[in-house]
């Protein structure tokens, strides 16, 4: 390990400690063993105590064990290893394990690169994406709070539109207190209006009612709602493996599609993909769709869910998101950092889906994103061939 003896004993208490409250053991056996052992033999030790069997992907714990093991400590040369990990991690949610299973390799290298990521200025974090979002995910589900600084992520790449709508109450405020403030002032004039005259007095109070009025809440509830509407959560986005596809009977633009999406019976959807995909392409074939969308009848064919696709800037080429193989049908797709409960039915009078669906897109990888933030399942990323796709 590039660091020198201190800091080369502190990260492996760090991993010794992790790695124990991954395995369930008490870190105060292993004490002793930290200093004159390397980071295998340390795991190892570890692994033997806890009953367990060296994993059937041995050979790539040791891959990681050896990132581990080479991490510079100096806070400039390791973000060669920090960019490398983050492009490892583009396409999973952890290193190894299933779908979103912490193992032993991700518990390891957190603990190695933890202080180095802490010390890297916003800028640094935010060319690191992919690394953020799993370092907060392996901090949450292994409970790691104790032992380790928490994590701040940075999202202003996601949260812009977060940000000014959150603005909008403060001023919403702002105008609530000028209003009252005048209310105030206006209050000895009206009590000397009084002596003149009580008409005078009471016409000044129905005016002065009729001014507080209270219309300052209703931008605060509009704000609310935009910000609501914005959230990729309001969606029932859902694996679906498409058993039946056929070509519509009246649309030569159409398809119909027989959808199991874990539920009773299949759904039936419809979709505009005739011209991209033959019905022999799509039977048997892994797709995200969202669930909630409004039933309706498409040239006279029922249509109970939208199948979400990428398309390139023109046009010319659409196909279907790809879950990746091992994801479930009706498993739900989820998103770092945003949690929410969807909507049961969407409103097509809010036009809620036509607020989220222009910040869906894939990036340059191909990975399906909601404002950079991946489509996730159980067994790693929604994907796509078509790079920098908008979808919908």
């Amino acid at each position: 390990m590039a660091t020198n003896g201190t800091s080369d004993i502190k990260r492996k208490q760090e991993i010794v400690s992790s790695l124990c409250k991954h395995f369930s053991l008490d870190p105060k056996a292993f004490s002793s063993q930290v200093p004159g052992n390397d980071i295998k033999t340390l795991y190892i030790n570890i692994l033997k105590s806890s009953g367990k069997e060296s994993p059937q992907n041995n050979d790539e714990v040791m891959k990681w064990i050896a990132f581990a093991d080479s991490f510079p400590g100096d806070s400039k040369a390791c973000y060669g290893g920090l960019n490398e990990l983050n492009t490892d991690l583009a396409k999973k949610s952890v290193l190894l394990g299933n779908g979103f299973t912490p193992s032993e390799a991700d518990v390891i290298v957190f603990s190695v690169i933890h202080s180095s990521v802490i010390a890297l200025s916003t800028p640094e974090k935010e060319k690191l994406p992919h690394v953020m979002r799993w370092m907060d995910y392996i901090q949450n589900s292994e409970d790691l709070g104790a032992h380790f600084e928490k994590i701040l992520l940075e999202k202003p790449v996601f949260e812009p539109q977060m940000a000014k709508a959150a603005a909008k109450p403060e001023v919403t405020s702002s105008a609530k207190g000028t209003v009252q403030n005048t209310k105030i002032a206006d209050k000895p004039d009206a009590e000397k209006n009084a002596k003149k005259s009580d008409s005078a007095d009471a016409k000044k109070k129905a005016k002065g009612d009729k001014e507080a009025v209270p219309e300052k809440k209703a931008p605060e509830k509009e704000a609310s709602d935009k910000d609501k509407e914005l959230s990729v959560s309001l969606l029932n986005i859902q694996v679906g493996l498409i058993r039946k596809a056929w070509k519509h009977p009246s649309a030569d633009s159409l398809l119909v599609e027989e959808i199991d999406v874990g539920e009773a019976k299949v759904r039936q959807v419809v979709s505009g993909l005739a011209k991209y995909c033959s019905p022999e392409d799509l039977t048997n074939r892994r797709v995200v769709l969202i669930t909630n969308v409004k039933p309706g009848k498409l040239r006279d064919v029922m249509s109970e869910g939208l199948v979400l696709c990428a398309s390139n800037e023109d046009h010319t080429k659409v196909e279907p998101l790809l879950p990746p193989e091992g994801a479930k049908p009706g498993e739900p797709i989820s998103f770092s950092g945003i949690d929410g409960k969807p909507e049961d039915v969407l409103n097509p009078k809010k036009k809620q889906l036509e607020k989220i669906t222009p910040n869906l897109f894939t990036d340059e990888k191909g990975v399906a994103t909601f404002k950079g933030i991946p489509f996730m399942t159980s067994a790693g990323p929604c994907t796509s061939s078509i790079p920098k796709a908008s979808i919908k």
